[in-house]
Formats: C-alpha cells, structure tokens, sequence
C-alpha cells in the first residue's frame, strides 16, 4: 500500500520527503537506510566539535598555566569548571531532548556554543595589557559546559531513532569516535596555535567548528519516516515508548551510569593532566606531547569502532565493559610503579622515561575504548524514545569526573607524587568491575 505526502508532512524535523512523492514501506526502509549515514556523521561532527572544546582546552594546560599566569591549583579549578558545566546540564538537556525532539536541541546547543566561544576570543584572553582573572576564565568555561552539554544527548537520541538494535552498538561506537577524533585533533592543533598565537584564535577556531556542526545538523537532522497508520501500513513506531521503568527510576541504568562515571576518572586524568605530566616529570617537548595523546585518541577511535561491532555481534556488552575496566586497572598500576622506580632510581630515569609515555598511551587508549559500548547499553536499558535521559545521565556521571579529577590531581601530587595519581586512577577503574556486573550474574553469586 502507498501513499501521497501532503506539502505539511514535509516540515523541517519531520521527514524529508517530498511533495507529492507516493511512499512504500520498501520505499521508506530504502530512505532510512540511506539517510542514517548522514544522521551518524552529524553525530560524529556534533561531539568531535564539542570534544574539540573539552580535551582540546586541557591539551594547551601548560600555555593555559603560563598565558593566564594560574597555579597549578588555578589550573586544575579552571578545567574542572568546564567540566561541572557539562556535568550539570546533561540531565537537563537530555530530558528536554526526549520532550522536543533531537534536531532542535542539537541546533541550540551548537549555535549557543559557538557565540560563546567567539565572545571567549574576543574578550577573554590575556595580552600584554590583560590578563584575565581566574574567577573570570573558570566562569567562562563553566558556561561553555553548561551550553555544550547538549550535543551528547540529542545526538544519541537521533542514532537511536534511526538505527535498529544489532547495530546500534556499532553506530553509537562510531559517534563515540568524534570524542577521541576531536580531541585528538585538539591537542594535536591547539597547542601550537596556543604557544604561537594565543587563545583568540584557539576559541575561534572552536567556535568556527561549532558552526560547521550546527550546518549539517539544520540540513540533514529529522525525524526518521515511520511505517504506520499514517500512510495507511501496519508497523510500529521504532521510537516507541519502552516498557521497562523510567531510566531514573531503573537501578540497572544508574548502575552503568556510576560504572561510566568511574571509568572516566583515569581517562580525564590522562586527558587533562596528562600533558603536565608528560612536560614536568617526563621533561618532554611540546612535539612529544602532542604525538602521545594523539595516539591516545587514535587508539581510543579504532578500539571503539571495534568494539561496538564486536559486542553488537556477541551480545556481550556487560563482559567487555568489565574487561576495561580490569586491563584499565592493570594498565595504570603499572604506570604507578613504573614512575615510583624512576624516583627510587634516578641514575635510571632517563632510560625509564620513554616506557613511561608508551605505558601511558597503552592504559589511556584501554580506559578509552568502552564508550560507544557503555552508551549503547545504557539507552538500549531505558528505550529509544527515553535515550536522551538516559544519555544525560551517563555524561553527568562522566563530567563530574571531569570537575573533580582536575582539582584532586594538585592535591595528590601534594601528598603522593605522580605515582599516587596513577595508582588512585587504577583504584577507580578496579571499583567499577563488580558494579558492571550482570544482573543475573549478581543472582547466582548471591
């Protein structure tokens, strides 16, 4: 059976037929086939721009220390606050994206973003004449993550929508790519323009990348076409309303979502202070930074590409998470002594250092490579049509670990060396094991 769309079928957000056009439901399988490829690159666009923003900032943190003249302990405030932004309007934005629809959250996330950002560039960066306040820059950043909060939700909610279940894992994998893909790109950039330039055009160049997004997101992000009654063919809604309790109130969905949150405390420590780390204690150039965490973020895409479609073919997404978690804690201990010898030794720490930073990349890339996973498990859990509150929630557990791993590093480091930061970060990723544990087999153990 077919129908003819009406001219008010065809308004932006709804589908992107035309006119007149006689639909089949071979006709709109064929469409959303198609047309999902571009839902998944606006995804992919949408969070690498964002993520350009989140670990491309912390990637320039020496020139950040030495441009706005920050304390270590200013340092770690300042990144934290960009953090806490985001940690506290994921919910927010993710249950306003379950309530208006993905594309026009995405489009105000992106554009607010990017007028931001530009505001950045021209009013808060330090020159001979200005250096701005702490209060100031950790305001500003607070309101960058507050504002670029809402890419992560919506953009989920739409690979939700469009794809099916046996392949959302590796969809979802893919968008999770733009994380590392965009900060790669980030620390692999920013950090010279920052050392050659300044911090115009490092927010410039963000807010520009914002913009870029948001074009796609306006041309090619809708409402997938349904097969229903509306065109007189029985089928179903494939965001219809799960069955299961609300994600707020589903035990299973908080418990990946903690899960999340503390696999993200070694990765943020690598993201944020890992370039610190490697200019203090390594003594290594600005070259040998960048490379290292471009290789965390190069590793970190493919093993999640791969591990969305690994899972979405075993059916074993709790398994592989908890294998993360376990290499991540084994990665980062080892990374822990390793440093410890290198001070117990210091005839022999010159020898030690380049094993240091490939350590360093082995566990950042194994703490990296689990998200498109984590997230696919955590919308399938609350259902389709409630992803965006699902997703929010996972990202605030995640951005709390961004506010407060950036404030605790200084304080470790007080107390225990670089080694207690690495050993605490390998603590963190032993703790989620159990608690990413199946629920059956929570049942059988008990």
């Amino acid at each position: 059976m077919s129908a003819v769309v009406s001219d008010s079928d065809c308004k932006p957000g709804k589908h992107l037929w035309q006119p007149g056009t006689a639909i089949t439901p071979s006709a709109v399988a064929a469409f959303r086939s198609n047309h999902r490829w571009k839902v998944l690159g606006i995804g992919v666009a949408a969070n690498a721009s964002f993520s350009a923003t989140f670990a491309g900032i912390p990637a320039t943190a020496v020139f950040l220390r030495s441009g706005y003249h920050l304390s270590n302990g200013n340092l770690g405030l300042v990144l934290g606050l960009l953090g806490l932004g985001v940690a506290l309007s994921e919910l927010p934005w993710g249950l306003l994206t379950d309530r208006w629809g993905d594309r026009g959250v995405l489009l105000i996330g992106l554009g607010a973003t990017a007028a931001w950002l530009l505001l950045m560039a021209f009013f808060i960066v330090p020159s001979a004449a200005y250096v701005p306040g702490v209060a100031m820059l950790a305001a500003c950043l607070l309101v960058t993550g507050l504002l670029g909060g809402s890419v992560n939700g919506s953009s989920g909610r739409a690979i939700m929508a469009w794809f099916h279940e046996g392949e959302r894992g590796f969809a979802m994998s893919i968008r999770q790519t733009a994380v590392p893909l965009g900060g790669g790109l980030g620390a692999l950039v920013l950090p010279s323009l920052a050392s050659v330039h300044g911090f115009a055009p490092v927010f410039g160049l963000l807010a520009a990348s914002n913009v870029v997004s948001a074009l796609f997101a306006w041309r090619w992000l809708h409402q997938p076409p349904e097969i229903g009654p509306k065109i007189g063919v029985a089928g179903s809604n494939d965001i219809a309303m799960s069955a299961g309790p609300a994600p707020l109130r589903n035990v299973e969905v908080w418990r990946i979502g903690i899960g999340i949150g503390l696999l993200c405390f070694p990765q943020v420590a690598v993201l944020t202070f890992a370039s610190v780390f490697l200019h203090d204690f390594a003594g290594m150039g600005t070259l040998v930074i960048s490379a290292s965490l471009v290789a965390v973020q190069t590793g970190a895409m493919v093993m999640r590409v791969w591990s969305g479609r690994y899972t979405d073919r075993h059916g074993n997404r709790r398994p592989f998470l908890r294998l993360c978690s376990v290499l991540s804690a084994a990665g980062f201990a080892a990374l822990g002594l390793l440093v410890l010898a290198a001070v117990a030794l210091p005839g022999a720490h010159p020898a030690l250092m380049p094993a240091i930073a490939v350590l360093l990349v082995a566990a950042g890339i194994s703490v990296s490579a689990w998200h498109g996973v984590a997230y696919t498990e955590m919308a399938t859990l609350a259902g389709a049509s409630r992803a965006g509150t699902a997703l929010g929630l996972a990202n605030s557990f995640v951005f709390v670990a961004f506010f407060l791993v950036p404030i605790a590093i200084p304080g470790l480091l007080i107390v225990g060396s670089w080694a207690g930061v690495w050993l605490a970060a390998a603590l963190c990723a032993l703790i989620a094991w159990p608690i990413l544990l199946p629920p059956d087999h929570r049942r059988k153990s008990a």
